[in-house]
């Protein structure tokens, strides 16, 4: 199994409420179309550098431990119209997207960049997106 099948099976059982697996392809759904409406890893990580979460930021693609954001935190970096488009697209509400946003992020970027570097993630988040599609039923 990849590394990002492994992600998606550790996401479903821990970042939705330990085994809420109803609710995590939403939410993977919602972590990848995010990721390519910033421009990827490195925009995304540009956006909480900016928002002034670049120290959270730097601690995901660290080897060390994550920092936490909070709900708040996560609509101040993204805006509130991006994750009111996210919400709409998938029919949830956005304080849940947040929510569900602020506890994933961290995990999943940190999973990507296992080396604590994000040189080559991009490659990474491509199979992932890949393989997500697949389990789906989406074409890539």
């Amino acid at each position: 199994m990849s590394l990002f099948g492994q992600l998606a099976g550790q996401l479903l059982n821990s970042a939705l409420g330990g085994g809420a697996q109803q609710g995590a392809s939403p939410l993977l759904q919602i972590a990848a179309s995010l990721l390519e409406s910033q421009g990827g890893l490195g925009g995304l990580l540009q956006k909480f550098n900016a928002a002034g979460l670049g120290e959270q930021a730097a601690s995901w693609v660290s080897t060390g431990e994550n920092l936490p954001i909070d709900a708040s935190q996560l609509s101040q970096a993204l805006g509130q119209g991006t994750l009111a488009d996210l919400a709409g697209q998938f029919g949830l509400p956005a304080d849940q997207v947040s929510g569900g946003l602020a506890q994933l992020l961290p995990k999943l970027i940190d999973k990507v960049t296992p080396n604590g570097s994000t040189e080559g993630s991009e490659a990474l988040i491509q199979q992932g997106l890949s393989l997500l599609g697949g389990l789906l039923g989406k074409t890539a």
